[in-house]
């Protein structure tokens, strides 16, 4: 076959030769785009996960090397001021921080050796040591009087003491037993079994299954008050929303779990969290559970929260944490554009700790938004137009997708401007759900979908005794020792 080019004709070789550099162009698009990829997973598992960058460009660069001379110069002086910071830091010892004022003092009192008789005692030294006794497991056994009328005729009846409330009826845990077992499953992460073996150490013998149970029922108690939160929150004006995987058994598939999700919503001004399990990803639940919900609502780019944001009465705000870090992301692919985009976040962010560092009301925090936020944003709008139309700037490579998720939801952006109580970003949320995350690295999946709702109920009270400062053990004890007379108010 001949290969020869000579029968082509000019144009048709400028063709040719255009052909070969756009397939060229591709290529090397590809394998930067390739490149990107491998160093994004090469950070997601080696490097920090804090998306650091301070940028400056006024900065010089630094040389790569020193002269030996310098370097010697460089090496003493570091060294003085690495000795005077050590003999600063000592110098400047606080002292030791006092031992907490409420709890119990065991007092042991230590007399010198020898005859004292003498002596007279003109002074004493304390010594305070913090110390730790493992809790103790106790047997409350109630005796319940009975008493009978002296007269039989007299038509009274055999009177007995009445029992208190108890969680599991003619069960034998108690309220403390159950806040323990639950706090240490859900809040401290340990898993049933681990809890088992803690048990047979003591020589206390329960089976895998009773604790199971203990489980289930005593949050199955606590159903009515989620039921409150739920309604609670449906009715606030402000949520953060977001969602995470829990791994469900799932009698229908054997030898495999299935994959469920636990939609989140976060209250910043309330601070209440509420964890909602779903068998799906899909948009029902979310769906369902913002009916006729008003106000802000706060999320990442996930299609379905771009649905739930154009209902009315809702206004959608987009998050600022989400669009920085496709940026950074996209460091390796196009430096200077990347650099440029986390340099008018910065500035954004700037802003929000100005506001927090003076403490200002929010009146004033929207204030200082509107003066310095808004001229940023307007610029960087801009500058995001620009880079989309440069056709160096290629729509599938990072650089390309950074720009592109910035600008379709630039008004989503730029939303949080209205309020002053609003959030410039999700992080709020994302930091309510990571207990979640760490429950599932040490149970691995819920025994079922029923399961995976109930832990979900637990998970959202925790999450809000964490935000309140409040000890989730003593919230939990009291609640279970309570519920069942406490009256209920729940909003229809």
């Amino acid at each position: 076959m001949d290969t020869s080019l000579e029968h082509l004709s000019r144009e048709q070789l400028i063709a040719l030769i255009g052909e070969r550099d756009r397939v060229i162009g591709e290529k090397e698009a590809y394998e930067c785009q390739l490149l990107a990829l491998i160093d994004k997973f090469k950070r997601m598992a080696f490097a920090q996960k804090r998306e650091r960058f301070e940028g400056n460009k006024d900065q010089m660069a630094l040389p790569f090397e020193t002269a030996a001379a310098g370097q010697e110069a460089q090496k003493e002086v570091f060294e003085q001021k690495t000795e005077y910071t050590r003999r600063k830091q000592a110098s400047a010892h606080p002292g030791r921080v006092a031992l907490p004022e409420h709890l119990p003092v065991e007092e042991v009192e230590i007399k010198p050796e020898g005859d004292l008789s003498g002596m007279v005692c003109i002074g004493k030294e304390v010594t305070e040591e913090l110390d730790y006794i493992p809790g103790r497991h106790i047997i409350r056994r109630y005796i319940r009087y009975k008493y009978a009328p002296k007269d039989k005729n007299s038509g009274s009846g055999v009177l007995i003491g009445k029992l208190p409330e108890r969680v599991i009826d003619k069960g034998i845990p108690g309220a403390g037993l159950l806040a323990s077992i639950l706090t240490d499953k859900y809040g401290d992460h340990l898993p049933l079994y681990r809890q088992l073996q803690r048990f047979k150490r003591e020589n206390i013998k329960i089976a895998a299954s009773t604790m199971d149970g203990w489980v289930r029922q005593a949050l199955e108690r606590l159903e009515p008050l989620y039921d409150c939160l739920l309604g609670d929150t449906k009715a606030m004006g402000y949520l953060q929303a977001d969602e995470t995987t829990i791994k469900v058994m799932d009698g229908a598939k054997k030898g495999a779990c299935h994959l469920g999700y636990y939609w989140t919503y976060h209250n910043p001004l309330e601070k209440t969290v509420l964890f909602d399990y779903q068998p799906t990803r899909g948009s029902i639940g979310a769906e369902n559970l913002l009916k006729g919900f008003k106000g802000y609502l706060q999320t990442d780019g996930y299609a379905t929260y771009k649905k739930l944001g154009k209902q009315e009465g809702v206004t959608h705000l987009a998050c600022w944490a989400h669009a920085r870090r496709e940026f950074f992301d996209a460091m390796t692919n196009d430096k200077k554009r990347a650099e440029k985009a986390l340099e008018f976040i910065g500035k954004l962010y700037a802003v929000e700790r100005e506001a927090k560092e003076n403490n200002l009301v929010p009146d004033a925090v929207k204030k200082l938004r509107l003066d310095e936020s808004l001229q940023v944003i307007n610029s960087m709008s801009e500058w995001i137009k620009e880079q989309l139309q440069d056709q160096r700037v290629l729509p599938g490579s990072a650089i390309g997708k950074a720009l592109r998720y910035s600008a379709e939801r630039w008004d989503e952006l730029s939303n949080y401007l209205y309020d002053g109580r609003l959030e410039i970003d999700n992080n709020l949320v994302e930091n309510a759900i990571r207990p979640v995350a760490l429950g599932r690295k040490n149970y691995l999946f819920a025994g079922s979908h029923k399961a995976a709702q109930r832990a979900a109920m637990i998970y959202s009270f925790f999450a809000i005794c964490k935000k309140h400062e409040v000890n989730p053990y003593e919230w939990l004890k009291y609640t279970l020792q309570n519920i069942m007379t406490i009256k209920q108010c729940c909003p229809k």
